[in-house]
């Protein structure tokens, strides 16, 4: 008995191979290519899996209806499948060694014309890809890419469940939590002029999982954040690995997420070289001072040195480093570059809102090193010296320079660093580099509200004495700016893919962490008062962190911007392009929730 074959495929477009021959078989899929070779029609057929070529003459049966097909039609095509000639083997195929010769086809959807291509990789607009982003996915490269995420993040499970943790979910509504970002609100149709808000975070319920006795928490969680979006973060939401543990200290986070990390890079680097564990840990005034950021690009050899105390002395006539934070940037190799290099720095620079970077060539007279450039001429042969030693730079290297208030010129000292390293192409792409970035400041003084304000997470425990933290007061300004907090960064290749903390368990502490930063006890209490509930009923010491999954693909992936590793993603502005969100309610709708639009005046 013969069975009858399946309505729409016996294998899938990636599946056949020479030893399939002479097998009479189904294929279903897309017509990513059509072409008419002297009478006879080729289809490349596509589907999730691959692609497979397959061609009828003039004289087969359903020549007529293959021959009106248009790329993106949807068909059935049944045949024989042969063997290519070896000229026409296509070695680039897993498919190539063979063809199907049509005997039979079904036309299952047809496609009106395509606003773009699917066939090749050509860039087309932001709003027409997320417009018919349906149409977009089909393209290979992005169908690879989500593909590798839907991959990295079955990795990411089974790596974490090996390392003893076990997923649970947390709400979606819940209250608003100051995390740094605006909340998304969601009206409450029961409880007239309440709202609930989208997690920032599962901050608050994945430390109350600590709480209510679970060991080792995780969840691929879903964030909402209302705030604007860039190349490495996505506007409105994003998911993280979120994780959380108990009884543990920083380093046995550490030693719990490094395995994770560096296993899943390696398992989708393509043979580029992990960090291996342990990463390096860098504290955060270190970071700022060697690389301007606390997000440091690693494969960038470039360290950039503090040189204040030398244009500080008297001798040094260059008045405009007095009196300023000047931070030197070495350029290897760079005093032999044309000057259109130098000034194309400083043109960047002023673009930057930089009056320009100062810089001193350095070149071999005689036994001496001297220095060139505009400014040299205003520097002591001594101090000449001093700085080249400090910056660690020799003849025929030069040396930018940064200069203005601390935190400016380390900010400007530390994007002139990865731009004069990809301008000298130092930066290698075969790596990936990690780091943990360590002791962050637990609070910052906020200039615009002239308040001491947390400078990261509020929920973090401070590096300090419990009682000396419970006796400070208004009156130790510097100390409070001086604390540093359990706080810490996972750094890959110049990307912050996490930040993670061990928490503040003690609702004493953590009252008078709230007060120091402007936060009366009934604020606190008020606004997290389940959490200090929980806490006065015993809590464990706890911490953990929440790698981005969409930075880590876009990583692995080697893409530059998260739209090509999001399947479905917003645009710049928020916006959903293909399904028209955000959109107006009809007056029902708010009429139930109690609510009136109240739209801002134009002008």
């Amino acid at each position: 008995m013969v069975l009858p074959m399946h309505a729409y495929r016996t294998h899938t477009c990636g599946q056949l191979r020479a030893s399939d021959v002479g097998k009479t078989v189904r294929l279903s899929g897309w017509v990513n290519r059509r072409r008419d070779h002297g009478g006879l029609i080729f289809i490349d057929l596509r589907d999730h899996y691959g692609l497979t070529q397959c061609v009828i003459e003039p004289d087969g049966k359903g020549f007529a209806l293959v021959d009106t097909a248009r790329s993106e039609w949807v068909l059935t095509l049944t045949g024989k499948v042969v063997a290519r000639t070896a000229e026409t083997v296509n070695k680039d195929l897993s498919t190539g060694e063979v063809e199907l010769r049509i005997e039979d086809v079904s036309i299952q959807g047809k496609a009106e014309e395509l606003p773009l291509p699917v066939f090749g990789d050509m860039d087309y607009p932001e709003e027409t890809r997320l417009k018919y982003r349906f149409l977009d996915l089909r393209r290979e490269r992005l169908h690879q890419n989500i593909m590798l995420r839907a991959n990295i993040v079955t990795s990411l499970r089974r790596r974490m469940n090996e390392q003893g943790f076990t997923e649970f979910q947390t709400p979606i509504l819940t209250a608003s939590s100051p995390e740094g970002a605006r909340d998304f609100l969601v009206p409450s149709r029961r409880y007239p002029g309440e709202f609930y808000a989208l997690p920032q975070a599962p901050q608050q319920f994945k430390q109350l999982i600590m709480v209510a006795g679970f060991d080792r928490y995780f969840q691929i969680a879903p964030c909402f954040r209302d705030e604007d979006g860039r190349a490495d973060r996505s506007p409105g939401e994003f998911y993280q690995l979120d994780l959380e543990m108990s009884f543990v200290t920083q380093d046995d986070v550490f030693a719990a997420v490094e395995p994770v990390l560096a296993g899943v890079f390696e398992e989708f680097a393509k043979g580029k070289t992990v960090t291996k564990p342990p990463f390096v840990r860098i504290p955060y005034a270190e970071a700022m001072l060697k690389y301007g950021t606390d997000k440091p690009d690693l494969r960038n050899p470039i360290e950039i040195v503090d040189v204040s105390d030398v244009f500080g002395r008297a001798e040094v006539e260059f008045k405009a480093f007095k009196n300023k934070t000047v931070r030197a940037i070495p350029a290897p190799g760079a005093a032999s570059q044309p000057r259109s290099f130098f000034d194309k720095l400083n043109e960047w620079a002023r673009g930057e809102g930089a009056p320009g970077l100062g810089y001193i060539q350095f070149e071999q007279e005689g036994a001496s090193v001297v220095g060139k450039g505009p400014i040299a001429k205003f520097i002591p042969e001594a101090a000449l010296a001093d700085i080249a030693k400090l910056a660690g730079v020799k003849a025929g290297d030069a040396l930018f320079f940064a200069a203005d208030k601390p935190d400016r010129a380390a900010t400007l000292a530390g994007l002139a660093r990865t731009r004069i390293g990809r301008e000298l192409n130092l930066i290698p792409q075969d790596i990936y580099k990690f780091c943990w970035i360590v002791d962050f400041p637990m609070y910052e003084w906020s200039e615009d509200e002239k308040k001491i304000d947390f400078s990261h997470n509020p929920f973090s425990m401070p590096q300090y004495d419990r009682e000396k933290f419970m006796a400070l007061d208004k009156g130790d300004k510097d100390t409070i700016l001086g604390l540093k907090a359990y706080q810490y960064d996972i750094v890959c290749n110049g990307y912050e893919l996490s930040s993670g903390a061990i928490r503040n368990h003690d609702p004493d502490v953590m009252l008078k962490a709230f007060e120091i930063a402007g936060y009366p006890h009934e604020e606190t209490e008020a606004r997290f008062g389940g959490m200090l509930n929980a806490f006065r009923h015993g809590a464990p010491p706890h911490g953990g962190t929440a790698p981005g999954i969409d930075r880590i693909v876009m990583l692995l992936a080697g893409e530059e911007n998260l739209r090509e590793v999001t399947m479905f993603p917003m645009t710049q502005s928020a916006q959903d392009l293909l399904m028209n969100a955000p959109s107006p309610a009809n007056a029902k709708q708010l009429k139930e929730l109690h609510l009136k639009v109240v739209y801002p005046e134009k002008g």
